[in-house]
């Protein structure tokens, strides 16, 4: 086994890698296109140094992509406006899985809910210095515990999927990253309003900008779905997002891409593999990017658990089906044998497995 992250891609393949990292990036609350005029370098973290007792590679790349709740760069009226809220828990909003098949010609996205039943593993925890044992908590309070590398450990125990690659970012980046690619495209077949976000969209086709971006994919009291509808929301607007970079010509122009690509970096968070050069090639393969080439799910669940002291009620998986969905990302296998059914319009019932392809996704003509 292995303790070392793959390399890599090279060739068609890595630049397919970084159409989807970017895609997927804006389309979970996360990343994209940010202005470039100025770009800052990137932050790399050493996010799998001297990682051991991990599970094994296997075909194809694995990335893990986390939105956090960070409030940092929002303005006062940006918050009023789009209901953000002052102050976040510093943890991870938004947490995908995505393994793009080694020939490219099948992405996989996994939705797993954040407040998901996990065993987060002993670890120096970040804000205090202290020295923490193995605990139960939701999985999203992985990341605020111990950061990127302790939310990678997390998952890689809770899944039995080796993760290559990591991506995050944050509100302010998300809200930018839309408004940069002059917003995104999306169609609702029934009508959406929060109280908490603020969203409020009648049924039919909707162009949003990064504020409304932002409360779309993050709005969980439009229905009784509530996380489980909002990771189908997100799940949505990466289609809306990849068809808009898709048809986006920027792309066909070298010199832009490899501005765009820095930008990007300088926006994002990641791990130590992503490279500017990387980068400007693989976002040149947006523009042969089908939607109908993703498949989407969201780990299939049992139901809630007796809320626990200072952790609250959380989601159980239903183990056999949750190892299905991960075993089929291990072996490069597509999520079932079934033909591409269309988006469901109804909101997704608690542990039910609704899979969907991108090509699926349209409404009043699509």
């Amino acid at each position: 086994m292995r303790t070392t992250p793959r390399a890599p891609s090279r060739g068609r393949g890595g630049k397919y890698l970084g159409a989807i990292a970017l895609g997927v990036a804006l389309a979970a609350s996360l990343t994209g296109l940010t202005a470039v005029a100025a770009p800052r370098p990137a932050e790399r973290l050493p996010v799998f140094d001297g990682m051991t007792n991990r599970p094994e590679n296997g075909p194809g790349t694995n990335i893990l992509l986390l939105g956090t709740d960070s409030r940092a760069g929002i303005t006062k009226a940006e918050k009023e406006r789009f209901s953000t809220g002052s102050v976040g828990c510093n943890c991870s909003d938004t947490i995908m899985l995505i393994h793009v098949s080694p020939r490219q010609d099948r992405v996989s996205v996994v939705g797993l809910p954040r407040d998901s039943h996990a065993i987060i593993p002993a670890h120096r925890d970040r804000a205090t210095g202290a020295t923490r044992a193995a605990h139960p908590a939701k999985l999203n309070a992985a990341y605020a515990e111990g950061g990127p590398r302790l939310a990678v450990r997390t998952i890689e125990r809770m899944t039995k999927v080796r993760i290559d690659r990591y991506l995050e970012i944050d509100f302010r980046r998300f809200i930018d990253s839309v408004n940069q690619v002059g917003g995104v495209r999306v169609c609702t077949p029934r009508p959406l309003k929060d109280f908490a976000t603020k969203l409020d969209l009648p049924p039919g086709t909707h162009h949003l900008t990064g504020g409304q971006s932002l409360q779309y994919v993050r709005s969980r009291h439009v229905d009784s779905s509530a996380d489980f509808g909002r990771i189908q929301r997100q799940q949505r607007f990466l289609v809306g997002v990849l068809r808009t970079l898709s048809a986006d010509r920027a792309f066909a122009d070298p010199l832009r891409t490899a501005r765009l690509a820095r930008a990007v970096l300088g926006s994002s968070r990641v791990d130590q593999g992503f490279t500017v050069d990387q980068l400007a090639s693989l976002a040149m393969a947006l523009r042969e990017l089908s939607p109908s080439r993703i498949e989407f799910t969201t780990v299939p669940v049992r139901g809630f658990s007796a809320p626990q002291e200072g952790i609250g009620a959380t989601l159980d998986w239903d183990t056999s089906r949750a190892a299905k969905v991960f075993g089929a990302l291990s072996k490069d296998r597509a999520f079932d044998g079934r033909k591409s059914a269309a988006a469901p319009s109804d909101p997704p019932r608690l542990g039910s497995r609704e899979i969907f392809h991108g090509d699926k996704v349209a409404c009043d003509g699509g």
